[in-house]
């Protein structure tokens, strides 16, 4: 995983745990003393935040350290993304089959 890819697991793992808790972004940036603008740039993972914010958000959502780098799920999402991307890219997949299948699932 590159740094990147780190920031990009960490702003949704953060995301994700917030609207567990039923907070909104501006609830939880007042929490950890951040604005709300900056955030949104940690939760889509354009920046990444500082070991005294980590403990904030530890603290305001109430979780473990290690949950919140529990990043697994994504990296297995990420990874059958680009796999069925690349087959796509090949033409090794029926696109128009897999459009009315995720049609068929979607509705």
């Amino acid at each position: 995983m590159n740094e990147t890819e780190f920031k990009k697991f960490f702003g949704k793992r953060v995301k994700e745990l917030r609207i567990k808790k039923g907070l909104t972004q501006e609830q939880l940036a007042e929490m950890i003393e951040v604005g709300e603008r900056n955030l949104s740039k940690i939760e889509c993972g354009n920046v990444f935040v500082k070991a005294k914010t980590i403990t904030k958000l530890i603290e305001a959502l109430k979780v473990e350290p290690k949950e919140l780098f529990e990043f697994s799920q994504y990296q297995k999402h990420e990874i059958l993304k680009k796999n069925l991307i690349d087959e796509i890219n090949k033409d090794n997949i029926d696109v128009e089959m897999m459009y009315k299948i995720y049609r068929s699932i979607k509705y």
